[in-house]
């Protein structure tokens, strides 16, 4: 093997894998000094483990145990203050986020943070958020530490070799070649950092990431403290103003993102460090002066403009290239992550499945349209700017958009759709036009925060759903064909459930992985004897599929040729059988059929994510807007509406339909998740074996809140007597049942609960499940 970067996540990766018994490993860098040259060598150190996505602070968790065992850490605390209402709102949600994750947190008033840090402006602080494990890593120690430990083992490290080459075989590598030499490999890690788009080129892999500037400034010494008072101060962030602080002697250092984004393409890149551009930090400098007054009697002694990488969703990139086997990417990995990143990927090398979820950071998440150099940019641009700014789990980003678009967008827009994003697709959350359906005034109020990027038109749409019927957009859904002569065997192989069935049957299954997780969940159409229609989550499984079918099957991404509307509610047979004279409605639940709906050839198949009585109707792209005009004239004496996403997640929650991704992950088996119905025990098929090696202590577990305005959002953690014992997945107010639902993965047999919101404690309870139709009458009648 050979690892292609000797900065801190390189030296880590090859810490973890010489670990594991694999010491055959070649690390290689362009520099002649370990971590030298690279973001690793300048960066300031600050680990901030708290984050929103479990496996972000999973991967600094491990960092900060690593780094300390092997003294290169000093944890001393991590400390982030408001200075606005907003923002002490926001650290009782990052607590919470903490407590979810298993990071020990506490919440700290004013005096205590001027107890902590007496430099401080006590009249401006209006809180704090302190995480003692928090701390500073020692990059440049760190990597020669974790160096030492892999040579020890037999790992060579070749200095002053850059990389101009990636040989390859067919499908799969060979070896690197350097300026000087050649390195025999069948295993090849791209940990360049920064240069990681140079290197995907040379295999024809889109590394999406970009290089970009970010000040840091070394202050003059502080005037009556000392470098052993500062030193036991934790780290400071103060989002507010961007900027982040950490001492250096009697010094501090202040990095600050309030600036310009400053991109530089990955070629054009000499060295880690640009010329300090000093106009770009005097807004930053202002804003660390009031805070810290005592600034203003050292100024800024010398200051660098560092790179480091960028992603368009602020996530690393990790996995293997789609088309050449052998060819793995562990890029836009900050220090805080590195060591719990170099650790899954060690693990998914070796064992070929990392323990933790890595879906989000899953170099083969993104589809096509958001490789696209300029989308890249900007997004990551957008992030740059936005990385410590306060942001909604459903707030978009405003550009580039629209990307994506259903061939019924014009007719969404004509209907007052309020859009949200996501995979570039544009997709409606609720239609102005339904503003004045007298069921709005039915919906309760909810607090501001769950208030925001929702309207009572939501519960109105689902209301209506279940009253008459609804056209929903789901053409943003992953859809993918699998054909050719061996797609039974290879479906039966590699899905959890029994596909065997006769042309026009649907299947609901799962993916595991080999230590039974679920890697997804699917809906499966057998259109005929070799060819199916796969409902799917996204690009990770077409990138699933696609690495393990054999020669004589061909899967095949058809989601942008066709669209699809799912069609529901009690009145949706009465509406097809007024235009469609093809179409036997009355064919049973999980079946699929060709049918014409006046002019229009669809696939319909009798589906309904929103448990209802209802099809998923199909058609070519070309012919979606005579779809949704045949539709919606024949339903308008049926009193037909177009509903959007937030009714739709408030209709599956009521049915307990889960969402893969938010709901269950890798992590999961299907008993935990509660969906071992869609297990075989007449088959083999991948990961099964696994599936009794594992003991289930936790499950699924559906809650109902007493407040009904306390509409959470999503993982915040859940305490039983007390003690916190879980996380919420998903959360929505069920409209037709009256009740506010929250899911959660808690231990088994646990009843009473309170669910921690912005501080508060909610008070909820276990339900049996579904709440809605539990006799399933409605979705089969």
């Amino acid at each position: 093997m050979v690892i292609v970067g000797a900065g801190i996540v390189g030296c880590a990766l090859a810490d973890e894998l010489t670990e594991r018994g694999f010491t055959d490993v070649t690390v290689l860098d362009q520099a002649q000094g370990l971590a030298a040259g690279g973001s690793s060598s300048h960066a300031p150190g600050l680990v901030f483990q708290t984050n929103s996505c479990r496996s972000m602070t999973a991967f600094a968790r491990y960092t900060v145990e690593k780094y300390t065992a092997l003294g290169c850490f000093d944890q001393i605390g991590g400390l982030e203050i408001a200075t606005t209402e907003a923002r002490l709102a926001d650290l009782s949600r990052r607590h919470g986020w903490a407590t979810s994750w298993g990071v020990e947190s506490r919440l700290v008033g004013p005096d205590e943070v001027a107890r902590l840090h007496p430099l401080l402006v006590r009249e401006q602080i209006l809180g704090g958020f302190l995480i003692p494990s928090d701390g500073l890593a020692k990059p440049v120690l760190a990597a020669e530490v974790q160096a030492r430990r892999a040579i020890a083992r037999g790992a060579r490290f070749e200095l002053g070799q850059k990389v101009v080459a990636v040989e390859t075989s067919g499908d799969h590598v060979t070896g690197v070649r350097t300026e000087a030499d050649t390195f025999p490999a069948d295993i090849v890690v791209s940990c360049a950092g920064m240069w990681g788009p140079v290197l995907g080129e040379m295999v024809g892999l889109t590394v999406p990431l970009v290089p970009m500037a970010h000040q840091y400034v070394f202050t003059g010494d502080l005037p009556g403290v000392s470098a052993e008072a500062l030193a036991r101060q934790p780290i400071l962030r103060h989002q507010e103003a961007d900027l982040y602080f950490r001492a250096h002697g009697e010094a501090l250092g202040i990095g600050a993102y309030g600036h310009r984004p400053m991109p530089i393409a990955a070629r054009d890149i000499a060295g880690s460090e640009l010329p300090f551009t000093k106009e770009d930090f005097e807004a930053s400098w202002e804003s660390a002066v009031e805070l810290i007054p005592a600034l203003a009697e050292t100024g800024v002694d010398r200051g660098f403009n560092g790179l480091f990488s960028f992603t368009s969703d602020g996530m690393p990139l990790l996995g293997e290239h789609p088309r050449l086997g052998g060819f793995w990417v562990a890029e836009a990995v900050w220090i805080t992550h590195s060591a719990g990143v170099a650790r899954s990927m060690a693990e998914w090398i070796v064992d070929g499945q990392p323990e933790l979820d890595l879906h989000s950071s899953d170099l083969n998440r993104f589809e096509q349209v958001q490789l696209a150099p300029d989308y890249v940019l900007e997004r990551s641009c957008q992030n740059f700017v936005e990385v410590y700014d306060l942001l909604h789990p459903l707030q978009p980003m405003e550009s580039p958009r629209p990307v994506r678009t259903s061939p019924f967008y014009e007719r969404q827009k004509d209907l007052g759709a309020f859009f949200l994003e996501a995979s570039g697709w544009e997709r409606p959350h609720w239609y102005e036009a339904n503003a004045n359906l007298p069921e709005v005034a039915e919906v309760p109020d909810r607090n501001e925060w769950a208030s925001r990027y929702w309207s009572p038109i939501c519960g109105a749409e689902a209301l209506v759903t279940r009253k008459r019927v609804a056209m929903f957009d789901m053409t943003p859904l992953k859809r993918l064909e699998v054909s050719g002569s061996g797609a039974l065997e290879f479906l039966q192989r590699m899905t959890t459930n029994n596909l065997n069935r006769k042309p026009g049957a649907v299947v609901y299954t799962l993916l595991l992985d080999n230590r039974g997780g679920i890697r997804s969940d699917l809906t499966i159409a057998r259109l005929d004897e070799t060819t199916f229609q796969v409902g799917a989550n996204g690009n990770l499984d077409l990138d699933w599929l696609t690495r393990h079918a054999p020669d004589d099957v061909h899967v095949r991404d058809i989601t942008a040729g066709t669209c699809c509307i799912g069609l529901w509610g009690p009145k949706a047979r009465d509406l097809l059988d007024d235009i469609s004279h093809t179409m036997n409605t009355r064919k049973g639940y999980f079946t699929a059929q060709q049918a014409f709906i006046k002019n229009v050839p669809v696939t319909a198949l009798r589906l309904s994510y929103v448990g209802e009585l209802g099809w998923e109707l199909y058609t070519t792209a070309d012919l979606g807007p005579k779809l949704w005009d045949t539709l919606w004239e024949a339903g308008q004496r049926h009193g037909v509406i177009a509903a959007g996403r937030g009714a739709f997640n408030s209709l599956r929650l009521e049915k307990g339909y889960r969402s893969w991704g938010t709901d269950m992950t890798t992590e999961h088996d299907p008993y935990e998740a509660g969906l071992d119905f869609a297990l075989s025990k007449d088959k083999q098929f991948y990961g099964k074996g696994a599936l009794h090696r594992r003991i289930p202590g936790r499950k699924l577990t559906c809650l109902t809140i007493d407040d009904p305005r306390q509409v959470v959002m999503g993982s915040e953690p859940v305490f039983h007597q007390g003690e916190a014992v879980g996380y919420v997945t998903s959360a929505a107010y069920g409209y037709t049942t009256g009740l506010n639902i929250a899911y959660a993965w808690l231990p088994l047999g646990v009843d009473e609960v309170e669910i921690e919101y912005f501080g508060e404690r909610v008070k909820a309870r276990a339900a049996r499940e579904p709440l809605f139709d539990p006799e399933m009458k409605r979705l089969r009648g």
